[in-house]
């Protein structure tokens, strides 16, 4: 049954914590899963969460310090002693255990791994470490399962089965040359319907895709989606199998890049989340927001030059938020899908002109619907004739120069290597509100002398 956590056993806990009841409480996490009862102790203080914890299974335990929102296991963690600490790790994965010592004071990562009593474990957090983040080796976790080509399937279950220890969940069995190179990979079904005598290098997949420990995380999160795979392995640069790369991990990669790049199109600089300290909230949003400012104040002094028209077309002055809206509604809309295509990678076309003519057949579309709109409003509204042409003239040009800045400035910021999500949000709003204040003005002051 799924789990939903509420108020009223959120209280009922703290009433037990309070009480010392631990067999009340120990009945009540008996039946969650890990990422419940993480849940749990993110809505409690920290006494109450560590109270908790000394009481959670030894078999769970690490799995729902893994679980934990990331402060929250921070300020958990700093209850614990290095000892602790290092029993919690000797139970992960390496990767995660590497992540979780990452985590740490840099003053005592070194002694927590020194008090890891698996010694393969710690070496094998100590190799990650050493990876440079956002790369394919401090993705991956050492705990695999692999054969050599010469031996035969009988040897190989036996070799399975004592190395399967240490792994939580069998993918894939690799298959390595005498060097430790990667040559293939095994199918389960074929080695369980293969004689016994029946050799490695007979039976196993050569047509393997894999990655390098430099290769980025994007790169290995694109290959992963492409190819529907829940696992890939990782050489070093001689082809050496050193790791592999699970999907929940590559999930994590792709969630942290998705929110890295709503924050961006929000107009945040930096990674932040809603738990961050104030100050830390406010120096991410503020150079946008001043960038923001810097655009109105030029939008102000346009306005200001025009003065004059404003003050002989006064009704000029009301369809001004109308214009500066739509402008940037439409110039955030395809730099939203521009982005969007980059991000997955369904753009592959390095053309920026096909792009361009398809967004501004969009913007063509769009523009002569809404300016077709607004015309028919200012004709039941308005007996200005001139004040109707205006809008409906500017707000569809400003649309197809919306379309086309939207679709154009990203598209340059990729070609040049920069992250096109910074081309959304705030920078296309602040540019289209100057223009789209500039187009109004100059079509008034042309169509007035007409009509």
């Amino acid at each position: 049954m799924q789990f939903e956590l509420s108020l009223e056993f959120i209280e009922h806990l703290q009433d037990a914590i309070l009480k010392k009841d631990v067999a009340y409480l120990q009945a009540q996490l008996k039946e969650l899963y890990p990422v419940d009862i993480a849940l749990v102790l993110n809505r409690l203080d920290v006494e109450e969460a560590n109270y908790l914890y000394d009481i959670i299974d030894e078999e769970i335990a690490s799995d729902v310090l893994l679980e934990m929102e990331e402060d929250k296991r921070e300020a958990l963690l700093a209850t614990f002693s290095t000892k602790e600490i290092a029993e919690q790790l000797d139970n992960m994965e390496s990767d995660d255990a590497a992540d979780m010592i990452n985590e740490l004071p840099e003053e005592i990562q070194d002694e927590v791994l020194s008090q890891i009593e698996d010694i393969e474990q710690a070496s094998d957090i100590a190799d990650l470490l050493n990876f440079e983040e956002g790369t394919a080796g401090s993705l991956m976790a050492k705990e695999l399962v692999s054969v050599y080509a010469h031996e035969t399937v009988g040897a190989c279950i036996d070799e399975i089965r004592k190395q399967a220890e240490s792994v939580d969940v069998m993918y894939a069995v690799y298959v390595v040359d005498e060097n430790e190179k990667l040559i293939g990979m095994l199918s389960l079904k074929k080695l369980i319907i293969s004689h016994p005598l029946a050799k490695i290098e007979e039976i196993y997949d050569a047509d393997i895709i894999s990655v390098k420990t430099s290769s980025s995380s994007e790169e290995v999160a694109e290959l992963i989606q492409k190819y529907d795979l829940v696992v890939i392995p990782v050489i070093d640069q001689l082809g050496r199998l050193v790791g592999r790369i699970t999907i929940d991990d590559v999930v994590d990669v792709m969630r942290e890049e998705a929110e890295k790049d709503i924050q961006r199109m929000s107009g945040i600089t930096d990674d932040v989340d809603s738990n961050d300290n104030i100050w830390r909230l406010s120096k991410a949003r503020i150079p946008w927001l001043l960038v923001g400012m810097c655009g109105g104040i030029i939008g102000s002094r346009i306005i200001s030059s025009y003065e004059g028209q404003i003050h002989l077309r006064p009704e000029m002055a009301f369809f001004i938020p109308l214009i500066g809206a739509t402008g940037g509604n439409v110039g955030v809309q395809s730099s939203s899908i521009i982005v969007q295509g980059l991000a997955n990678n369904t753009m592959i076309s390095e053309k920026i002109a096909p792009k361009l003519l398809k967004e501004l057949s969009v913007g063509l579309i769009n523009g002569i619907i809404c300016s077709g709109l607004i015309l028919g409003y200012n004709m039941l509204i308005s007996e200005s004739w001139a004040l109707a042409a205006t809008v409906s003239v500017a707000l569809f040009t400003v649309i197809i120069c919306a379309s086309f800045l939207g679709t154009f400035v990203p598209l340059t910021m990729h070609r040049f290597k920069i992250n096109p999500a910074l081309a959304t949000g705030p920078f296309v709003t602040t540019l289209n509100d100057i223009i789209g204040i500039s187009i109004y003005f100059l079509v008034g002051r042309l169509l007035y002398d007409i009509f």
